[in-house]
């Protein structure tokens, strides 16, 4: 007997209060890459009304103790993140010109860095880098998209992407930066089968009808992005439920860096360690490990040992090696799992210093990852979505298979 579910997941545009704390934290994090690669950058954003905090802490050692401030124009960064969204519309409290920035960035804490710096320490174990901090970190990818995404996540990020693209080119002047989409999938028996219903909450100008939002956003926007063969006559458009949605962004509602973390990774279907991603530097694993985690199951997933698999890490802070792996394919793999395991540590370097050298991590490239997700896109830099690793995994996997 067939066994069907629905299954939903949401995504969030540019311009919504937490994605824009989350641009701004990484547009720092990246200028402070670019000034010295081996920067230390744990940087977070606060946003509400027309007033930006930003915090957290930032050592460059190129700088050598002078203030960040006396190398980077931060207000700046901030003032061009914010307008790059699109803020700059003259009804806007919330203004890439006239928002008040508050800067309580300190430098990162000693005991922090020397478990992270290639040295010793007293009462530090090893010389090797460690890691950044403790956790747990996920991976995962599946066969369900082209992307090896989950189809509810794509989906969604879909929608966002197309809104934002269809808005900077001014096919609708009365289209405004704050926007959510969500995507309820049915599942019969593992495999996604038709859209249910979606969700899209636009932010608009003042005097834009409900009629023509709704209009062009089934038509200009989800009618374009996902398959038609995933669209019957039942499914349910949802388009600005609450009938208005002019007031927006921080005016609106409170945004906060890392807290869109379900957005950023698979929507729900893969599961997170908790740990968020912008504005942290490639030595902090929360950061780094996910993508390494994503890295390995997207390879696992496309040399054909599994349709599904999550890969989970866990780090001591100070300490290089992971001090756990575990693989799940849910029942997909095509080989043992503990073979699976076996050809994932022998391909694979899961240390920090391995993960930051394998991925080229220490390079200004995560803004490209802020928004629509950080896993299944489609950019050379983003060198966790590679699946050049598929062949020599899938020789290890049927070695260690024979083996057993």
């Amino acid at each position: 007997m067939s066994r069907s579910y629905i299954f939903s997941s949401e995504s969030v545009g540019e311009g919504h209060p937490d994605k824009v704390c989350d641009t701004i934290s990484d547009a720092i994090l990246d200028a402070c890459l670019t000034l010295d690669p081996t920067s230390r950058v744990a940087c977070e954003t606060y946003a509400k009304s027309n007033i930006v905090v930003i915090g957290g802490e930032i050592t460059v050692p190129k700088l050598k103790n002078k203030p960040l401030e006396s190398a980077l124009n931060l207000g700046k960064i901030v003032r061009d993140a914010i307008r790059e969204i699109g803020y700059h519309h003259n009804d806007d409290v919330f203004h890439a010109d006239t928002v008040f920035i508050n800067n309580i960035i300190t430098s990162q804490s000693p005991d922090i860095a020397q478990g992270v710096d290639a040295k010793k320490a007293e009462g530090k174990k090893t010389a090797e880098q460690g890691a950044g901090d403790q956790g747990l970190m996920f991976g995962y990818a599946c066969d369900e998209t082209p992307e090896l995404m989950p189809a509810p996540i794509m989906y969604a990020h879909r929608l966002g992407r197309e809104l934002t693209r269809l808005r900077k080119n001014g096919a609708a002047k009365w289209l405004r930066p704050d926007a959510k989409s969500q995507v309820s999938v049915e599942y019969v028996d593992g495999k996604p089968t038709r859209v249910v219903n979606v969700v899209i909450s636009t932010q608009h100008a003042e005097g834009t009808s409900h009629k023509e939002i709704e209009k062009f956003c089934i038509e200009k926007v989800i009618r374009k992005v996902i398959p038609a063969k995933m669209l019957t006559k039942k499914t349910e458009f949802l388009i600005n439920p609450t009938g208005r949605f002019v007031i927006g962004g921080p005016q609106g509602d409170t945004g906060l860096t890392g807290r869109k973390i379900i957005v950023d990774t698979y929507g729900g279907m893969g599961r997170h360690g908790g740990g968020a991603f912008s504005g942290k530097d490639p030595t902090k694993v929360d950061r780094s490990a996910a993508y390494m985690g994503r890295y390995v199951a997207k390879n696992v997933v496309a040399a054909g040992l599994a349709a599904r698999c999550e890969v989970q890490f866990a780090y001591a802070i100070g300490h290089p090696d992971p001090v756990s792996i575990h693989i799940d394919t849910f029942g997909t793999a095509t080989v043992p799992e503990q073979a699976i395991e076996i050809a994932v540590k022998k391909t694979f370097g899961f240390k920090p210093s391995e993960i930051i050298s394998q991925l080229k991590l220490r390079r200004p490239i995560y803004s490209k990852t802020t928004n629509y997700g950080h896993f299944g896109k489609n950019d050379a830099d983003i060198t966790w979505e590679k699946t050049d690793k598929a062949v020599a995994l899938k020789k290890a996997a049927l070695s260690a298979a024979k083996l057993k």
